[in-house]
């Protein structure tokens, strides 16, 4: 190890709350063996120690453990901390002062009176941090504050302050100290009304502040007979109650109390009717103990019974207006989308069976829009599902302000609403066109300009007249159904628009099902195939490397163009494993050409990649297993990627393209000129060349303007220092003429057809090439361009190329 290295090893489980846990842990210890010695030895000075330990170490502990550990809030612990000083202060100085005369016994009380107040408040602190309480919980609490209030009041603040032989002040003031425990205890039972999180201080706390009341109902029941003071054990409970809220201070739970952490709604327990329980029983033991006293008793007896009578009263209307109001939220979330509140697909289809069985006075329409976002998952990939969240609300609002009244907006899906609209075909068609111009408009997600559109599919069904006999309306699964198929045709068509119903598109529904079935199937079989088609020097016509394409022979259908099957597999999610097995098939043949010398060390292997391959960090990964397996060099391979990738936000497809980068693997704009073409994305991305869209080249040599876009392409590329390839070649004169403007790479019909490997070995190996290198006239191949790429992902290791060579 390096001199003057540091290693940090994580901790043990626990270790660290342990550890904390120590100074309150040592508290109780030290709190153990002091109220022990106080209890034992009867000894003033070991009693006056004990009470001095207890008290400062308390207040000690109050007044830093809550702030060592973080706690909230601080002035409630700070007033808890006085009233540890104060109620010390009493307590030392109460046997003084009692043996004194007159008005001198009220020193003790001069001191414990505030800490009463003290503590009150700092109970109150506590509370507020939990909010606004609970109506059950006020109500549950106020029952036994009035259950304890009328023991308290009848049985030992009257009797106190009814003792005449001493001044009136002690008097009043021994009556008073009674009052204080009861809202104590309504203290304590809100508090604990109102705690989930029932932790180590939670629990000291309650036992502390039990501990003080302990000892005031010691001293009331004393104090009924008037005296002021007894034996020394009746401080003992407050000597255990000033260590237990100092220990309570210390434990890391501590920050626990200055949380909400309110109780479930309505909730039950023995716990709670351990309390509630004797103080409904209250009033009714009580009336054995005041039936000989004043009519001023026998009242407050009266009323506290009929407060607790509305109280219940009160706690059972809580609890049905509480039922009732849960019963309401579950229905609505039962029917409603949560984030944008809209009607649901359950709600959806409850109206549409409920407007198909209306009959209207006349005769009329009812429509339903099924309409999907377009690019959606480009803001959920790009900007995060919280970004996706703001606009699918966004789009809601819009929608819901851009409609009539009338019309019913739902969410269905995740970037999937539905409208249902009455109205007659004019009506329709004018919904339509609002839809799309509300979610066309440009929208704002985190400070960028968002563009997005909706794809919309109409299906509707005439309602008749009442009393008029007409065909039945098509059912609501039906319309939806019908509508979401109209919806995919608009996709198809472009995407941004809307397409109204008809029956034909159920026939394309399953085409494209069989398509995907029958898809499946190919790929399961390893029935699909690489096609290979070359790309050569323009000017020795030498082979420099290949475009490996897709090919899909159906069973029954013949060649399925990519531009059929593609966008399916897209759909489906199967151009994953589709890219897979592209990828590892295109590598294994390559591999295999460099090895029969078919091909030269500098050839390399084209391969499309999807946009939504670039979005996965994976990529890179899957590419070095792939290479590392059929041991060829990064070199070999060039990724095509669509223009549309460079204007991709995301950071993730920029990693992901320097990542490639960075291992040698070179990255081609495939089409380019025809889509988003711009200097500032080119020198942004980590691109090594472009190819020259055949839209361009087909106009060579007969159209001017062509022939400058090549050549500002090819002046383009060479400041930048970018390999160019010309596609579609198809004439000598094409080549020509690229040769003069610049261009070193040419692909097309002039050099061959996407073939099977067999015959590209058998056109361009080494000795046919170096015999034969004039370009090859060949038939109309089968298109297999579209307008997005095979997808890439980690391929599967498999056995050989399955094509040969």
């Amino acid at each position: 190890m390096c001199a003057g290295a540091i290693v940090v090893r994580p901790a043990a489980p626990g270790t660290t709350r342990a550890c904390s846990s120590l100074p309150a842990l040592a508290l109780l210890v030290v709190g153990a063996v002091t109220a022990v010695l106080y209890g034992v030895v009867d000894s003033p000075l070991i009693h006056g120690s004990a009470f001095v330990v207890a008290g400062v170490g308390g207040a000690a502990a109050v007044v830093v453990g809550p702030r060592w550990h973080g706690a909230r809030p601080g002035l409630a612990w700070a007033l808890l901390a006085a009233a540890c000083v104060c109620f010390l202060t009493g307590a030392l100085v109460r046997p003084w002062a009692v043996g004194q005369d007159g008005t001198s016994a009220l020193a003790a009380d001069a001191a414990t009176v505030p800490g009463y107040l003290f503590m009150l408040l700092g109970l109150a602190g506590l509370l507020r941090t939990r909010g606004r309480l609970p109506s059950h919980a006020v109500i549950d609490g106020l029952i036994v504050f009035i259950g304890a209030a009328l023991c308290s009041v009848l049985l030992l603040a009257v009797p106190a302050g009814s003792i005449a032989d001493r001044p009136a002040l002690v008097s009043a003031l021994a009556a008073l100290y009674p009052i204080f425990d009861v809202i104590l205890v309504l203290l304590l039972v809100s508090l604990a009304f109102t705690t989930a999180a029932r932790r180590a201080s939670y629990l000291l706390l309650v036992a502390s502040m039990s501990s003080l009341l302990l000892g005031d109902v010691l001293y009331a029941i004393i104090g009924v007979s008037g005296q002021l003071t007894g034996s020394r054990l009746l401080d003992l409970p407050f000597l255990v109650g000033f260590l237990l809220i100092g220990a309570a201070a210390l434990h890391p739970s501590v920050v626990e109390l200055g949380r909400a952490a309110p109780l479930p709604v309505q909730a039950w327990s023995w716990q709670r009717l351990l309390l509630i329980g004797p103080a409904l029983a209250a009033p009714f033991l009580l009336t054995v103990f005041v039936s000989g006293r004043s009519a001023t008793d026998r009242l407050v007896l009266g009323v506290g019974g009929a407060a607790m009578v509305v109280l219940l009263m009160m706690r059972a209307v809580s609890a049905v207006q509480g039922y009732a109001a849960a019963q309401r939220r579950y229905e609505h979330r039962a029917t409603h989308d949560p984030l944008t509140g809209l009607p649901n697909r359950l709600m959806l289809a409850a109206e549409v069976r409920r407007l198909l069985t209306t009959r209207p006075a006349n005769r009329t329409w009812i429509w339903v829009f099924f309409l999907d976002l377009d690019g959606f998952k480009l803001v959920n990939d790009s900007w995060g599902h919280h970004a996706g969240d703001q606009l699918i609300a966004e789009v809601a609002g819009r929608l819901r302000a851009a409609l009539p009244p009338a019309a019913m907006v739902a969410r269905v899906g995740g970037d999937e609403f539905v409208v249902v609209h009455l109205g007659d075909r004019s009506d329709a068609l004018a919904v339509a066109d609002r839809i799309i111009d509300c979610v066309n408009t440009p929208l704002q997600i985190r400070q960028v300009e968002a563009v997005i559109t909706a794809s919309v599919g109409i299906a509707g069904t005439e309602l008749g007249p009442a009393g008029v006999r007409a065909d039945p309306p098509l059912s609501a699964d039906a319309l939806l159904r019908d509508a979401d198929t109209a919806m995919y045709q608009a996709k198809a068509d472009g995407r941004g628009r809307w397409v109204m119903f008809d029956a034909s598109m159920h026939e394309r529904v399953r085409e494209r099902v069989d398509i995907e079935q029958a898809l499946r199937t190919a790929l399961a079989q390893d029935d699909l195939r690489l096609a290979y088609q070359p790309i050569v020097d323009l000017e020795s016509g030498a082979l420099i490397g290949a475009e490996a394409l897709l090919r899909w022979e159906h069973p029954e259908r013949g060649p399925v163009s990519p531009a059929v099957f593609i966008p399916i597999a897209e759909d489906t999610g199967l151009i994953g494993p589709i890219g897979r097995w592209v990828l590892d098939r295109a590598l294994c043949q390559v591999a295999q050409w460099r090895t029969d010398g078919t091909v030269d060390a500098d050839f390399w292997m084209s391969i499309n990649v999807s946009p939504r391959q670039l979005r996965d960090p994976g990529l890179s990964r899957a590419l070095d297993d792939c290479l590392a397996r059929y041991d060829v060099p990064a070199s070999v391979v060039v990724l095509e990627i669509t223009e549309s990738v460079m204007i991709d936000p995301t950071s993730a497809t920029g990693q992901v393209l320097s990542d490639l980068r960075q291992r040698g693997i070179r990255i081609v704009v495939d089409d380019f000129g025809t889509g988003f073409s711009a200097l500032g994305y080119l020198r942004s991305h980590p691109v090594t060349g472009v190819k020259v869209d055949r839209a361009f080249v087909a106009g060579l040599g007969a159209s001017a303007k062509d022939e400058e876009i090549v050549r500002a392409v090819v002046a383009m590329s060479s400041a930048l220092h970018l390999t160019v390839v010309a596609e579609g070649v198809e004439t000598p004169l094409q080549q020509s003429v690229l040769a003069v403007l610049g261009v070193l790479y040419g692909q097309g019909r002039l050099w061959g057809d996407p073939v099977e490997p067999q015959e590209f070995v058998h056109r361009w190996s080494a000795e046919a090439a170096t015999a034969d290198p004039v370009p090859m006239t060949t038939t109309e191949p089968v298109s297999m361009t579209t307008t997005e790429p095979v997808s890439m992902a980690a391929a599967e290791p498999t056995q050989g190329c399955g094509g040969g060579s």
